[in-house]
């Protein structure tokens, strides 16, 4: 008796290969009031990440006691939903709001 092949044959490395431009390296168009912080291009959500980290820097914002903790100055205020303050782990949530 002859064997015959299966479904559980290694699938073909273009059948598995992820599609490029998806997910974190998607371009996305920030806000007005993200892009009065960060600029008005549209980038992945990782460099948006990074340019609000190099402005909070450049400007003094991480809280000098608890460095967990950003202070928003006028233009972050409006990206933060009016707050005066946030925690570096809610950063992501408020990116989030302000892209599309």
């Amino acid at each position: 008796m002859a064997k015959t092949t299966t479904s559980s044959q290694p699938k073909k490395a273009a059948e598995t290969k992820k599609s490029t431009g998806a997910g974190l390296k998607a371009p996305l168009t920030p806000s007005a009031d993200l892009a009065a912080v960060i600029g008005n291009e549209a980038a992945p959500r990782t460099e948006i990440t990074k340019k609000i980290w190099d402005y909070i820097k450049a400007h003094g914002l991480q809280d000098a006691t608890n460095k967990r903790m950003i202070n928003a100055d006028e233009k972050l205020k409006k990206v933060f939903g009016g707050k005066e303050q946030i925690s570096m782990f809610e950063l992501a949530k408020v990116v989030s709001a302000h892209v599309k």
